[in-house]
């Protein structure tokens, strides 16, 4: 299910943070994009790094869903998709998340 819509491109997500996340793809002040996937970055270390993904063999596969990563740490983030494991909580509204970084966005 992917209850979250954007409002721009249509695509759906089925968190809002990650629609949060989505949306900055739109903004004017990401202009380094990414000819394989179109994902939109601000500075050019992180494009630098997102673009070697694309480069690197893939070789930590899920094996819930076939889907594939350059890096273990990947992977075990992703299986958080599939276990919904959210082991970064909030000390002051105990909300959880399955990333550190949306945690640190909340």
């Amino acid at each position: 299910e992917r209850p979250f819509p954007c409002g721009n491109c249509g695509e759906r997500f089925s968190q809002k943070a990650h629609l949060l996340q989505h949306r900055k793809t739109h903004s004017p002040d990401r202009p380094y994009k990414c000819g394989d996937c179109g994902k939109r970055f601000g500075e050019v270390p992180n494009f630098l790094v997102h673009r070697r993904a694309h480069a690197a063999q893939k070789s930590f596969t899920c094996g819930e869903c076939g889907k594939s990563f350059a890096w273990a740490s990947h992977l075990e983030r992703h299986r958080r998709v599939h276990t919904g494991e959210k082991p970064y909580k909030c000390p002051e509204c105990g909300e959880a998340f399955s990333q550190s970084s949306h945690l640190t966005k909340h």
